[in-house]
């Protein structure tokens, strides 16, 4: 009989979340449907109004669960769901409750939600199964990186959870997949599924997993191999040292009329996780002087974009500002800087 493509990773998946077993497909998406339409086909999954995301590409979470052939049972408002929205929905046709992570917005004012473990046991009263779409997911407590939080799977299993599903990119930083883990019941349930097979990684997909969990398993090794977390933790003091070397270099290529300048600004992690979070970081600051500068500093930006390895930066109050968060190869960066007076047009 053959074996499971990804029963390599599977263990990993487990020591790291404190799942019981897990599996693994193409992407989140295809995570979410599978779940679904493994335990759900036909039948009512009630989620939160405020949760029916709209995630990248336009997917929407209510497409997506019409698509896994469930029927989704809305309950609450966009703002407040309480407990007892979950309790009035559960019927006869509830297969399971779904909790979606809002990880590309937030909704704040006047709001409230249960908490993750007030619904798990709502749900072991009524014997069905509390599940998680997490989105980007993330295996690591931030807080202890001086990070925002961002919900983690293994406290959502601690919660109470029956699945979680997440994604292998994103805050994990391994190559694209979608990750399904918690009871061994439910997993085995769901690697039964025909369409676990058309939803499948291939091999080097979980090959390049693998690798990224195995750091996970040595926390210093991963923080200085992982791009993701590697960025991430790059304090001001190293990118304003990284900036006062380029300063010079990238003034003397300009034009006569261009200032540049080191100047404080704000990475934003993401939209996938922490939509609203930015960390503290150091960007060369380009100005210019005279009465078409709007023209100009547009020009400097996509002649940026034509370099070798096409440098994308941002046009702020009259600057054009380049986030040196990010920049990896600072060599490579540097010795590229003298294709620009080529580059440039006679406006600048």
């Amino acid at each position: 009989m053959r074996g499971d493509r990804d029963t390599h990773i599977n263990k990993l998946i487990c020591k790291l979340t404190g799942a019981e077993d897990a599996t693994v497909v193409n992407n989140n998406a295809a995570a979410v449907m599978l779940m679904l339409n493994t335990l759900a086909p036909g039948l009512e999954v009630a989620t939160s109004r405020g949760e029916l995301v709209e995630i990248g590409g336009s997917f929407r979470m209510p497409d997506i669960m019409r698509s896994s052939g469930c029927v989704l049972r809305e309950v609450g408002t966009t703002n407040r769901t309480h407990l007892h929205d979950y309790e009035q929905a559960i019927g006869s046709q509830t297969a399971l409750v779904m909790k979606v992570h809002t990880s590309n917005f937030e909704v704040t004012g006047f709001t409230t939600k249960p908490s993750e473990s007030d619904i798990a046991q709502l749900c072991k009263a009524h014997h069905i199964p509390f599940v998680i779409d997490l989105g980007s997911g993330s295996l690591l407590n931030m807080r202890k990186f001086g990070l925002p939080h961002e919900p983690t799977v293994g406290e959502s299993l601690m919660s109470g959870a029956d699945l979680v599903t997440f994604s292998g990119d994103k805050l994990l930083g391994g190559p694209q997949a979608g990750i399904i883990a918690g009871r061994a019941d439910l997993i085995a349930r769901i690697k039964k599924n025909p369409m676990k097979r058309a939803l499948r990684v291939d091999k080097m997909r979980i090959a390049a997993l693998s690798c990224v969990l195995e750091l996970y398993t040595d926390e210093d090794r991963l923080c200085e191999q992982l791009p993701t977390l590697k960025y991430l933790l790059r304090s001001p003091k190293q990118l304003h040292e990284l900036a006062l070397r380029l300063q010079p270099l990238l003034q003397s290529v300009l034009p006569i009329a261009t200032e540049v300048s080191v100047g404080q600004t704000q990475s934003q992690v993401g939209s996938g996780a922490l939509p609203t979070n930015t960390i503290e970081s150091v960007a060369l600051s380009i100005g210019l002087n005279g009465a078409e500068k709007s023209r100009s500093l547009s020009a400097i930006e996509t002649s940026f974009r034509q370099l070798p390895i096409p440098v994308i930066g941002r046009i702020h109050a009259d600057r054009l500002w380049l986030d040196l968060r990010c920049l990896d190869d600072e060599d490579s960066f540097a010795k590229q800087l003298f294709h620009l007076p080529s580059l440039l047009t006679p406006a600048t």
